[in-house]
């Protein structure tokens, strides 16, 4: 696991300056404390941080062809490597090390573009062409590692592994990007290629990026194949057997890959069926104790470590765990906002820091359990929107539509904080019976609704017209068609999965760790999308196949608890000793004046909240943007923000 980054330029008289290229990279001396090298030409530099993982005394980056026409840095782990390296070494390439970078160079060297479909790993490559003077980029299918460029407009590209490495390019200033506000309020964080810093991209997953004389090209090499046509085996019989048995064969082999490391590695067990199952699993397949660490709050709602140590005994692993305080919790928030980039999505970020800190301390690589519920339908949601749509297009057609409007303005006008209003708002009774409506809109932080009101006036005109949801439709349009718990997959495996594999990556990255992920190995992932939708969701219980295959092997309190998702108590404590923090940064003068909100809705919000109203999501994402427009926009040192963090009613 390592940093990247690069600049490139279409002037053949231009040497890129080597002092700016260092600082690039050292940005990044968090993803790489073991190495760094740097390889500058005309028209080019690139840079590389190296967290040493495989092969810990060679691997050195840049690393070179035989002939030194192609020169490459590269970012993640290819778990097929060996058996490329053997199918190489029988035509005739004579390797130097035994790292991964020199199977990916001599495999673009004899197949160029195409060598990335041999690839079964986690990555972003960067490849330079002395001869052609051509740059290759690309990104692992499901974007489990990050890769951010800037194309300038004299056509040459800057890119990074973090945006952090591009702002210390000359150029490349931190401004606002309007046209992302709609997503990040709707989406917790921008969903497509768009970033909140104005002309700063991410290149998307399973994408390829170009360039050549000042020109990119950006290509999809890989995407999921939802084809919806696996007939449902019957309950009990023979078939299904087979398919938890295939289920498991698959998954042990995902797991196995994973465990290629020339240094310790362990894993974050959580306390959930999906952590759970990599535990139980990693336990037979290495001869040593798996070695785990879990993460919890005091606050009783907020602590799975129970679950944990029900899997940890049965398993006897090496178990290590921390709790986390409020005032530690808060007072990381600045830090960590530096770290991600952007706002920090979701609170669990911070516990995964603080959990990977502890890792840290005793190994370089775990392993988690990203992909599981994207891949298996593990989301309440799923449920609660299948039973909407079916019972609302019921409603729909047997109801008079003058009936329906009676019905949804009564529940408008039930007080804010009545539980009848909150939860029969997001019924079909509230809501057109359509994917935007009783998905997208519904389980977004500020629906449409919310922005339209919380928008200042100036601002809503220069985001008129922008869809907070393109980058889900743009998904949807590509499985049209599709069953509909197919289509929610779909769409959150190209848009909510990132956030989440960006927290991931970042947050332990930011502590020096590598974090693996089996459930996103694509082989695997290719054959859970086509199972019949039975097999993920059934009835009431949700990643029906992954259970079915534990069964035996994990405790039964596992395997029956409701997911609970990393929960973190951020409402609670803003309504009490931390309540400060929603007064000077949510409803403070500072985000008044950037003049982006409407400063009576955010009022109104906070003293909901303060009654008794949930709006903890919200209330989040505001303080995480202000935060981040302070650290980012307004220059300030996350470390001067961190004493005003400690303090307390």
């Amino acid at each position: 696991m390592c940093g990247i980054c690069g600049v490139v330029s279409a002037r053949l008289d231009w040497m890129p300056a080597r002092e700016h290229l260092e600082r690039m990279r050292d940005r990044l001396v968090h993803r790489g404390p073991d190495g760094s090298g740097i390889h500058v030409d005309s028209g080019v530099g690139l840079g590389h941080r190296r967290l040493a993982i495989v092969d810990l005394e060679h691997g050195q980056q840049p690393m070179y062809s035989d002939d030194n026409r192609f020169v490459i840095v590269y970012n993640g782990e290819i778990f097929n490597h060996s058996s490329i390296k053997t199918e190489l070494e029988s035509a005739g390439v004579r390797y130097k090390t035994r790292s991964d970078t020199e199977t990916v160079i001599q495999l673009y060297v004899r197949e160029g573009r195409e060598s990335i479909q041999k690839l079964r790993g986690m990555f972003t490559i960067a490849i330079w062409d002395s001869t052609e003077r051509r740059l290759f980029l690309a990104r692992d299918r499901f974007g489990i590692k990050p890769l951010y460029y800037k194309h300038l407009t004299d056509g040459s590209l800057v890119f990074a592994s973090e945006i952090k490495a591009l702002l210390e390019w000359p150029g490349v200033r931190a401004e606002l990007n309007f046209n992302a506000l709609p997503d990040y309020l709707a989406n917790h964080a921008p969903s497509g290629s768009e970033t909140l810093f104005a002309g700063i991209k991410r290149l998307p997953a399973g994408h390829t990026l170009t360039w050549r004389n000042g020109q990119i090209q950006i290509e999809q090499y890989w995407d999921l194949n939802y084809l919806d046509d696996a007939v449902a085996p019957r309950v009990g019989s023979p078939r299904e057997r087979d398919l938890v048995a295939e289920f498991t064969e698959r998954f042990t082999e995902a797991v196995r890959l994973r465990l290629m490391s020339d240094v310790p590695l362990g894993m974050f067990l959580s306390g959930g069926i999906d952590s759970a199952a990599i535990t139980a699993t990693m336990a037979g397949l290495i001869d040593a104790p798996v070695q785990t660490f879990s993460v919890a709050f005091a606050e009783r709602e907020a602590n799975e470590l129970a679950y944990a140590r029900l899997v940890a005994n049965q398993y006897r692993t090496e178990h290590r765990e921390i709790v986390v305080s409020a005032r530690e919790f808060f007072s990381e928030l600045p830090n960590l906002v530096w770290h991600e980039d952007e706002p920090l999505a979701h609170p669990s970020s911070i516990a995964l820091n603080f959990v990977s800190r502890l890792a840290s301390q005793h190994v370089k690589v775990v392993l988690t359990g990203e992909g599981s519920d994207e891949m298996l339908a593990g989301y309440g949601r799923y449920r609660i929107t299948e039973y909407n749509s079916r019972w609302g297009t019921t409603y729909q057609e047997n109801i008079p539509a003058s009936v329906r409007r009676v019905v949804r303005r009564a529940i408008q006008r039930l007080p804010a904080h009545s539980t009848l209003r909150q939860k029969a708002g997001r019924t079909f009774l509230a809501r057109s019976a359509d994917l935007d409506n009783l998905y997208l809109d519904n389980f977004a932080v500020f629906g449409r609704e919310a922005q339209a009101e919380m928008l200042s006036p100036s601002v809503a005109d220069a985001v008129a017209g922008i869809d907070p949801y393109e980058a889900y439709h743009h998904a949807l349009d590509r499985v049209s068609g599709r069953s509909l718990l197919s289509q929610m997959l779909y769409g959150d495996a190209k848009t909510y999965l990132h956030e989440l594999l960006m927290k991931q990556d970042q947050m332990s990255m930011a502590a020096s760790i590598e974090s693996r992920v089996p459930f996103l190995d694509h082989k695997f992932a290719e054959w859970m999308i086509a199972l019949p939708p039975s097999m993920k969701l059934r009835g009431h219980t949700t990643k029906w196949i992954l259970r079915a295959a534990m069964k035996g092997r994990l405790p039964a309190e596992i395997l029956s608890r409701r997911k609970m998702g990393f929960p973190v108590p951020v409402g609670s404590w803003f309504r009490s000793e931390w309540r400060w923090l929603i007064d000077e940064f949510v409803n403070g003068t500072r985000l008044k004046a950037r003049g982006i909100f409407d400063s009576t809705y955010i009022g109104r919000l906070a003293a909901e909240h303060n009654a008794g109203v949930n709006h903890s999501e919200r209330l989040w994402a505001l303080l995480n943007f202000e935060i981040w427009a302070r650290i980012h926009l307004d220059g300030e040192d996350p470390a001067a923000l961190r004493p005003d963090m400690t303090r307390s009613l």
